[in-house]
């Protein structure tokens, strides 16, 4: 049975009772149970980690330091992954994180997703994204409501082989996702799709797609159901990579579906309901927005910072000037609330109570919260931080689609309001 490198390293150092000691801003050992006294339960503060879930986050840091920091630049230069970092990924179990043991994955809960997508994107915010989407979409839609022969089929693979792609957007279905035009028709026990799918990450390297399509047109949206299409099915096509503003390394194609044969079996939960899968399962995959930019936000901070406290203008060090003492106070605080944000979302979810209002306020937040943080990045360090020879433009690049995949900012906003008229008229 496939043994998960990171989990053995979560159960190997927590029984040693290894911990940092140097609780940086966003650190692990920031938010580890040490500093609150004691261990609480879920009735603790919401920053408050596990054991588990701090090992892992701790463990993932060290992996994102040593194994993909020096290939981020080359990536983002050839617009790919390097594949010593999507095997890495795989070895190291972050491609199941919340997959059961059964089935080849690292057995985890939702928050420590979000803690591994954090951690990569202080980084490398295009392979948190991979991670993310791969993890929170495709994983999950397969985990719940997959039968038991389709999670024994994908989910090993998915967990040790390839990664999975979920295809929803086209070409005239965008924020109005509901529109779609792909179809599904039946046809003996097989279904025939044809149609166009756009704006599909990981699908340059994906081996298995989750395609949203109208089995029945006549009912509207709720004749969207789910399909499983594999790479090498006849007809499938995947298109040229986009070229994209930022997370270059992730590749976004369009996909191209002319008279594709799907087996019946291989429809992913309930005929007709793939609405309801693609809106609920995107609100988890939001909370993931939110760590991909909280994360980013702090690795762009923390690599700013020390420049601020060695670059020396009249006579003092940069940190040292009130003006600026205060920017960074401020940023330093929208990103510790973009967080809280996000890990509420998390919990919520786990606990399984309503998170929809939650998980569109962590996203739309740390979204705007990631633009803020790296625009006075550049601004701190001057001429250096609009050169390729720093990593702050990369993440200027980097956080601008995280307010528009998975949900514009606008539709965010829309959520909130339309949950909070509920709340109120209730």
């Amino acid at each position: 049975m496939f043994q998960n490198v990171l989990r053995h390293a979560v159960r190997s150092v927590a029984s040693v009772g290894a911990r940092a000691t140097v609780a940086t801003p966003g650190s692990a050992s920031a938010y580890s149970s040490s500093s609150f006294g004691t261990a609480r339960g879920p009735t603790g503060p919401v920053t408050f980690l596990s054991e588990d879930e701090l090992m892992m986050k701790e463990t993932v840091a060290k992996l994102a330091q040593e194994q993909i920091a020096p290939l981020v630049k080359k990536m983002d230069e050839e617009h790919q992954f390097d594949p010593s970092v999507v095997r890495a990924l795989f070895d190291n179990g972050l491609m199941g994180i919340e997959v059961g043991d059964e089935y080849g994955g690292s057995a985890c809960n939702f928050m420590t997703t979000m803690l591994v997508v954090e951690e990569l994107s202080k980084v490398c915010p295009a392979t948190a994204a991979f991670v993310d989407i791969h993890n929170t979409l495709v994983n999950s839609l397969m985990m719940k409501l997959g039968t038991e022969e389709q999670k024994r089929k994908y989910l090993p693979k998915l967990s040790q082989e390839y990664s999975g792609s979920f295809a929803l957007s086209e070409p005239s279905a965008g924020s109005d996702a509901f529109s779609l035009k792909t179809t599904a028709k039946k046809d003996g026990n097989h279904y025939v799709l044809n149609g166009t799918k756009m704006w599909i990450s990981n699908s340059d390297i994906s081996g298995v797609f989750l395609i949203m399509a109208n089995a029945n047109p006549s009912a509207g949206y709720r004749g969207i159901t789910t399909f499983i299409v594999e790479r090498e099915y006849e007809g499938f096509t995947v298109g040229k990579r986009e070229s994209k503003l930022g997370i270059c390394a992730s590749g976004t194609c369009t996909l191209h579906l002319d008279n594709v044969r799907v087996p019946e079996e291989n429809i992913l939960g309930e005929y007709g309901k793939g609405y309801q899968y693609a809106a609920g399962f995107l609100n988890e995959g939001r909370i993931g927005i939110g760590a991909q930019m909280i994360g980013l936000a702090q690795g762009c901070l923390d690599a700013t910072i020390p420049y601020l406290l060695e670059r020396k203008q009249f006579g003092a060090d940069l940190y040292s000037f009130q003006g600026m003492q205060h920017q960074i106070a401020t940023i330093a605080t929208e990103i510790e609330a973009a967080r809280l944000l996000t890990y509420n979302a998390a919990r919520l979810q786990e606990a399984g109570v309503p998170f929809l209002k939650q998980a569109a306020m962590a996203k739309y937040y740390a979204s705007e919260v990631a633009q803020r943080t790296t625009v006075k990045c550049i601004d701190w360090m001057g001429g250096v931080g609009f050169t390729k020879d720093f990593p702050q433009e990369k993440f200027y690049r980097d956080c601008k689609i995280g307010a528009i995949y998975e949900g514009t900012t606008n539709m965010q906003l829309s959520t909130i309001a339309k949950v909070m008229r509920k709340e109120y008229q209730s």
